[in-house]
Parts: structure tokens; sequence; C-alpha cells
């Protein structure tokens, strides 16, 4: 009796689209209803995380 053979898939790399979204500053982002952005939300830019924790507009 042969053993089934599985073969592994070849792993998925993850290809993060740059976003389109842009606040300007807090208050568009705030506007909008998308405060707090975080790290990988869409919009979020260092540039509004003024204490470098991930999390911007708090």
């Amino acid at each position: 009796m042969k053993k089934a053979v599985h073969k592994k898939a070849p792993a998925k790399k993850v290809v993060r689209k740059s976003s389109s979204v842009y606040y300007k500053n807090c208050a568009a982002a705030r506007k909008a209803g998308a405060a707090p952005l975080h790290r990988w939300s869409p919009g979020y830019r260092s540039g509004l995380d003024r204490d470098n924790d991930g999390v911007a507009c708090e």
C-alpha cells in the first residue's frame, strides 16, 4: 500500500498595495469617521501619529 504524498503549496507573498486614502490632518480623519487610524489602516501615516505608538488621531 502506497502512502499518500501531500505537497505543500508555496508560501504566498503578502503584497501591500499603497493606499489611495489620504487625510490632511486628524480633523479630516475624524470628519470622515476613520479616526483613530491604526498602523495597518488605510490613511495612516506617521505624520499623524504624534507619540509613534501605531495609533494616529487618538
